[in-house]
């Protein structure tokens, strides 16, 4: 085990950098893949950001219980589906597939456990009953709802203000102003499903699940009440993990989660990395012209929490690197180095600056790029 002091990591819930001391058996949860397209170099990111952790993790002698959910019933597929006239779970396997594909020419781990939203129906109506029974929830002709007024401390995760939280509410289309909420920020649970969309029988019911619970239910029937770390992209900071902990802790009466990790977001063409801005870049056409793991390495090139720029040069520049540590050959030097970086909030630029000086020096460096998953 190689675990003298314990790791800092940021904490987003404290806004700043803490220690990370959990038990032998770490359990980590990160919000997946919505499989409607293929994966771009966000998910690449953010996928390559808790692989580093979970490595290093094990390098310190933990066993890591990481479960990435696969989103696989969501308005997103569903309306994807339409649009491509295939069933909505053929294009959420297909996709699934090409995620997979990706992330083992990545040189990611698999996780521990990679459920499906539509594999947890049961224990999602179970969630959602206990919120009705409890009076942390209301129904609405079919709906149910998630009183956020009654919640202990929502937003408190956030912090982000009333005015904001309605402003990102309605940019995920969670419509603040419907009238049927008692309050604003309350979120849907259970939605009626229309004709020809994907519907489950409940007793207040037919209808499918929100985005929100499927989290939740995902994350305490895998890993249990309280989780020690869970993260995401930062995109996902408000609503969705507000309102995970908010249901979690009112269903269960205990802390969530120990440590919220938030991946930033990489930008192209100075904008953020999405669908609707037209500027994504697909990790698969860049295999088709790049080593695999340069496109590892150009993406450890940044700090995870801070947002950055994509261009083209920096897969010119990890092709270097790359050939330049291979010649170096095999041995352990850096590791150590490599090893404190990563305990400091994962400072993946130091840990490569390490290797990169005793690369140059002719020193053998594959344990230290295998720590960081780069194989040479």
């Amino acid at each position: 085990m190689h675990a003298a002091a314990p790791m800092h990591l940021y904490d987003t819930s404290r806004s700043e950098v803490a220690a990370f001391a959990p038990g032998e058996t770490v359990t980590m949860y990160v919000c997946g893949i919505t499989p409607y397209d293929a994966t771009h170099l966000g998910h690449a990111a953010t996928s390559i950001t808790y692989d580093v952790l979970q490595r290093r993790l094990i390098d310190r002698g933990h066993q890591v219980r990481y479960v990435r959910n696969i989103t696989d019933v969501d308005d997103d597929i569903i309306r994807a589906a339409r649009q491509r006239d295939v069933h909505y779970l053929d294009l959420a396997f297909g996709e699934t597939a090409r995620f997979d594909d990706d992330m083992a020419a990545l040189n990611t781990l698999p996780p521990w456990s990679e459920p499906r939203a539509t594999g947890a129906i049961g224990n999602i109506r179970g969630l959602i009953d206990t919120l009705l029974t409890q009076g942390d929830a209301y129904l609405v002709d079919g709906a149910v709802y998630f009183d956020t007024g009654a919640a202990n401390g929502f937003g408190s995760l956030a912090r982000l203000g009333d005015d904001r939280m309605r402003q990102l509410a309605a940019e995920w289309g969670e419509r603040p102003d419907d009238p049927a909420k008692r309050n604003p920020l309350d979120f849907v649970l259970w939605r009626p499903s229309d004709d020809g969309e994907p519907a489950w029988e409940a007793r207040w019911g037919r209808g499918r699940p929100g985005w929100h619970i499927e989290c939740s239910a995902l994350a305490l029937r895998e890993l249990g009440p309280t989780i020690d770390l869970h993260g995401g992209g930062v995109d996902l900071l408000f609503p969705h993990h507000e309102s995970c902990r908010a249901q979690s802790e009112a269903v269960t009466g205990q802390p969530f989660v120990r440590h919220w990790l938030h991946q930033a977001m990489v930008h192209c063409d100075g904008r953020k990395m999405s669908k609707s801005t037209g500027n994504l870049v697909f990790v698969g056409d860049l295999r088709e012209h790049h080593d695999a793991a340069a496109i590892r390495l150009a993406l450890l090139l940044h700090r995870y929490r801070r947002p950055w720029n994509w261009h083209d040069d920096l897969l010119v520049d990890a092709e270097t690197r790359l050939a330049r540590w291979r010649r170096a050959g095999p041995g352990d030097a850096a590791l150590d180095a490599t090893r404190a970086a990563l305990d400091d909030d994962l400072d993946t630029p130091t840990a490569l600056a390490a290797i990169d000086g005793a690369a140059e020096a002719g020193r053998g460096v594959s344990a230290a790029a295998e720590l960081l998953g780069v194989e040479l």
